[in-house]
């Protein structure tokens, strides 16, 4: 079976984003089994425990899923850069009452060990962000029967993938919360929005599309579905969800957040991402360029991030979320699904309705 079939042959095109820190296997499991396709965030997972990962949930839903991998390169890092990254982060880690972290042995997982182990595992969908596979790498997970798909914020960066043998591509706006999967060009080139970069892939790639960024509803389903999307990722959209991970700190940071609450900021992390506006990624702002790439200052702000969390601090938090994140709802993933989907086919019944009024009118 193709992507293109797979995706075809769910009961509802919405895919849950795969959100390291915030989504959970629950949650993929649920989305799954409500007719949708879940997804795992094994960006932090351990080479060893992905296999298992998987199985946990083959296990409990014969439905497809998807596992989420990000293609961080590898970081060794001058002793000096580290230094001055903990320099620059002494002063919030002082006002949690925490001592600042020593030089940390290791910034995030051995990707290469983490592809090797996805691919003996086999999910039925796997996906990338922040760098391209190359081809070898593609037909190996091909072998293994996994379908392949990249994440592009360009249409270069969907070419690229279609080039070395992907089966789809999630096409991610710059609406989109979290990290996002530029690879190509800087942040500015590939700011994009989501509705714009769906139309111009689908024009330049012969491949599904996923639409993913800003879709928070079942409006938003339709819209991108009616552009010629094969499904939608949603992922903001399911923060207040039961099988949300994120706690209460980050809950209530959404609920009080004005509307247009959301930046793009490289500050907690090292690369840009979007999420609400907070004291730290404002003071930030003018230093965020020099702190050290991703996966360094994401590890380097690690601690302090978690100590934010315990002491229901959310100005110290990376409270990623994308824009329109004020139409999360809360409810169990599975409902959330079914309830966005009603919403779609609502919209799109009613749109079909309206154009053929306005077909029966007469013209003057």
């Amino acid at each position: 079976m193709s992507l293109a079939s797979l995706l075809d042959s769910l009961p509802i095109p919405i895919l849950q984003a795969p959100m390291a820190g915030a989504s959970s296997d629950a949650m993929a499991i649920a989305v799954s089994r409500a007719g949708g396709m879940g997804s795992l965030a094994a960006a932090g997972v351990a080479p060893d425990e992905i296999g298992p990962a998987v199985e946990a949930i083959r296990a409990q839903t014969d439905a497809p899923f998807g596992v989420n991998l990000l293609m961080a390169p590898p970081a060794r890092p001058e002793p000096a850069t580290v230094d001055a990254a903990l320099a620059r982060l002494a002063p919030w880690y002082a006002e949690l009452g925490l001592d600042i972290p020593n030089h940390p042995n290791r910034f995030s997982q051995d990707f290469d060990a983490q592809l090797a182990a996805l691919t003996r595992a086999a999910p039925p969908v796997a996906s990338f962000s922040f760098s391209i596979l190359t081809p070898d790498q593609v037909d190996a997970l091909h072998a293994a029967g996994s379908h392949v798909v990249g994440t592009a914020n360009t249409v270069a960066e969907a070419i690229a993938w279609a080039e070395v043998g992907a089966d789809g591509i999630c096409a991610q706006g710059f609406e989109a919360g979290g990290h996002h999967g530029y690879f190509l060009e800087d942040i500015e080139a590939s700011s994009v929005g989501t509705l714009a970069l769906v139309a111009t892939v689908l024009a330049a790639v012969d491949l599904p599309v996923i639409a993913a960024g800003g879709i928070m509803d079942g409006r938003g389903v339709a819209a991108a579905l009616a552009l010629g999307a094969s499904a939608v990722q949603m992922g903001s959209a399911f923060l207040l969800a039961d099988e949300a991970i994120v706690g209460p700190t980050w809950q209530q940071a959404i609920g009080d957040a004005p509307s247009d609450a959301t930046r793009l900021t490289r500050a907690f992390s090292g690369r840009y991402a979007r999420g609400i506006e907070n004291r730290f990624v404002r003071e930030m702002r003018g230093a965020q360029e020099e702190v050290p790439a991703y996966p360094v200052q994401n590890r380097l702000t690690q601690a302090m991030r978690a100590g934010a969390d315990k002491a229901g601090d959310p100005e110290m938090m990376s409270l990623w979320a994308g824009q329109a994140v004020k139409l999360a709802k809360p409810g169990q993933a599975g409902e959330l699904v079914r309830r966005w989907w009603a919403q779609a086919q609502e919209t799109a019944q009613s749109l079909a309705a309206r154009t053929a009024d306005r077909r029966a009118e007469p013209t003057r």
